[in-house]
């Protein structure tokens, strides 16, 4: 069963998948990739939107694993998840 507060948790805390999102400014324009490849997570997203297999997707990019294709999904979950606070009144 699907518990949204402890895997929230786990997310957060920085899960096996989430260790596959790497950052470097000097690649992709500093936008999110899978390790350190230059495929960003965005392209994966992308493609999963468009309605895309996983199965495919590992077909056309042989270097990638189905673990990487989570943490995309694990990263869009995360980013998603923020907090709109209203302003202040004056």
């Amino acid at each position: 069963m699907w518990e949204a507060g402890a895997d929230r948790a786990r997310i957060l805390a920085g899960s096996v998948a989430m260790d596959r999102i790497t950052f470097n400014p000097d690649q992709c324009g500093g936008r999110p990739c899978i390790r350190g490849l230059r495929v960003r997570v965005k392209d994966v997203l992308d493609l999963l939107a468009a309605g895309v297999d996983e199965r495919e997707i590992l077909a056309d990019f042989p270097y990638l694993e189905a673990g990487d294709i989570r943490a995309c999904l694990e990263f869009a979950a995360a980013q998603a998840d923020h907090a709109i606070l209203p302003a202040a009144a004056p």
